[in-house]
């Protein structure tokens, strides 16, 4: 029966998703896209400062081996032979900014996250030096220069941390986005591992030209960074090199497994909700929440604050797709700040009984600038707020608060994508860990007065990094042709309150952001480098 049960299943798809609060391992069956096992690790985030946010390099490293390990167990409990693993994927929290040595294998300092804010000032002095009237930056990379991007990050630690010059200086110093330092150190890290990036990854860094596909001199000369410690940028799939981690017994089992597809997270979740059309859209709500919109071959520039980047490359002679971004930086990230920060909730899915206590925030809003307003105002200088406050208000007013700005974040980027792009959304489509939450869906769908749409198998990120790693030339185990692609089965939200309401909500959440806005100036003493 056993091996009945063995021979059934055909070749497996494992991928890596390694995300800013946790990393998982998940194996999918590549002709269902059915989920078989997975296992999640929480990930620290460390705050120095205030506005600083790193996390440790070495510990995301083990957390990727540690999932690998149990997964494995689990698929052994389950009677599934681990050999029928054929090709492993990788997405990742994308900007996060790494530098290591390449001789010993060390990082050289802490991963500075996505939210980080320590590179105000950099950002400021760097926004001076480009001339108005030519904005090369934003023609050649389709990011506005903001601390969210790698290139400031890596010019701050360049210029700060003395242990990462020395190794600049001494060409020990390899730097890379969190998928770089994964493939390297899972393809053998000092003996012979992979330095190499792909194209969605690239193109947040800011030192990456979106039309030509390669790193631009002229950019890395203005950040200032030596493009000796740049990965090789490959496409999103595509054989990288094998699986070599020999020290880890149980994740050995993989070893000789080819790393073969490589995306962003928010990528890899566009691929995996299967938007392949030009003007297909997903929002996911993760730490933070992005809406992606694919525009097909071409580059499209937002005049209304979204980001141009590429949207996946799905081999080496395939051609590039593009898409428009709306980026919020805090969505699951309040809830965190809900349960580690005040201590009203032990998990987080508490906020969602909190929050059906009440029904109603009460005329209270809460604007989670935390690390500023990313889309589609880009105000580095915004702190977050909580206001309309009563002797009535409560917790349970706070979390569907902060439920509701997660709701109204989107309703902002999803307003400016349709007006770049001129046809209105008639639905959306949506994934991440926090769409289990009912009540944030319902109020999702009022907010935008559109129907909700999420697929019952949650995990789209990693989904779309396992097709990456399947399709691959040289793997070929998973056919991405449309007639190919197993029909998903999903869950729809509609609108359940009149328009008119939803816009008087909406309009009263826009004044509320108009407070939180110009907070903070570079003279007060959050920004400054002791």
């Amino acid at each position: 029966m056993a091996a009945a049960k063995k021979a059934v299943l055909g070749p497996l798809v494992g991928a890596v998703d390694q995300g800013t609060s946790s990393t998982r391992f998940l194996v999918f069956n590549s002709k269902t896209a059915e989920l078989l096992s997975h296992h999640q690790v929480e990930i620290k985030q460390e705050f120095p400062r205030e506005g600083w946010v790193e996390q440790d390099p070495k510990e995301i490293l083990h957390s990727v081996y540690e999932c690998v390990e149990k997964t494995c167990e689990k698929l052994g409990q389950l009677n599934i032979d681990i050999s029928n693993i054929k090709a492993i994927g990788v997405s990742n929290q994308r900007e996060t900014t790494v530098v290591w040595d390449k001789l010993t294998g060390e990082p050289l300092y802490n991963a500075v996250v996505w939210l980080d804010l320590r590179t105000q000032s950099t950002v400021e002095s760097l926004s001076k030096k480009i001339p108005g009237n030519n904005n090369f930056v934003k023609s050649k990379t389709g990011l506005p220069i903001s601390t969210y991007f790698s290139a400031v990050k890596l010019r701050w630690i360049l210029d700060n941390v003395r242990k990462v010059q020395k190794a600049v200086e001494e060409n020990r110093a390899l730097f890379g986005t969190i998928d770089s330092w994964l493939i390297w150190s899972l393809t053998g890290g000092v003996n012979g591992g992979v330095h190499c990036t792909d194209v969605t990854n690239a193109s947040r860094t800011m030192l990456f030209n979106i039309h030509s596909l390669e790193w631009d001199k002229e950019l890395c000369e203005f950040f200032g960074i030596p493009m000796e410690i740049l990965p090789n940028v490959r496409s999103s799939s595509e054989i990288y090199g094998l699986m070599k981690i020999s020290h880890s017994p149980k994740a050995g089992a993989l070893e000789g497994v080819p790393i073969s597809g490589c995306l962003g997270d928010q990528s890899a979740a566009l691929v995996g909700q299967m938007c392949f059309q030009d003007g297909q859209a997903k929002n996911t709500y993760g730490t933070g929440c992005f809406l992606l919109c694919n525009t097909g071959r071409k580059c499209v520039f937002s005049e209304h604050g979204l980001l141009t980047t590429v949207a996946y490359k799905l081999g080496r002679d395939k051609p590039v797709f593009y898409a428009l971004e709306g980026s919020v930086a805090i969505a699951g990230a309040v809830t965190r700040w809900l349960k580690d920060n005040l201590g009203i909730i032990k998990t987080s899915e508490e906020i969602e009984k909190l929050a059906k206590e009440v029904g109603t925030s009460y005329g209270c809003y809460f604007v989670p600038a935390f690390s500023g307003l990313y889309a589609p105002y880009w105000d580095p200088s915004a702190r977050g707020i909580i206001c309309g406050l009563t002797q009535f208000t409560n917790k349970c007013h706070i979390a569907f608060a902060a439920l509701e700005a997660v709701c109204f974040q989107t309703r902002e980027i999803l307003d400016a994508m349709n007006r770049d792009c001129g046809i209105p959304l008639s639905h959306l489509q949506v994934d991440g860990g926090m769409t289990c939450n009912k009540i944030l869906m319902q109020l999702q769908a009022d907010i935008l007065y559109i129907p909700v749409v999420k697929p019952s198998m949650p995990e789209t990120t990693a989904l779309g990094a396992a097709m990456a790693a399947g399709a691959a030339e040289g793997v070929g185990v998973w056919s991405l042709e449309p007639e190919d692609l197993s029909a998903v089965t999903m869950e729809r939200f509609e609108p359940q309150i009149n328009a008119e309401e939803s816009e008087i909500r909406y309009s009263t959440w826009k004044k509320a952001v108009m407070k939180s806005m110009g907070w903070v100036t570079t003279q007060s003493p959050e920004s400054g480098i002791p």
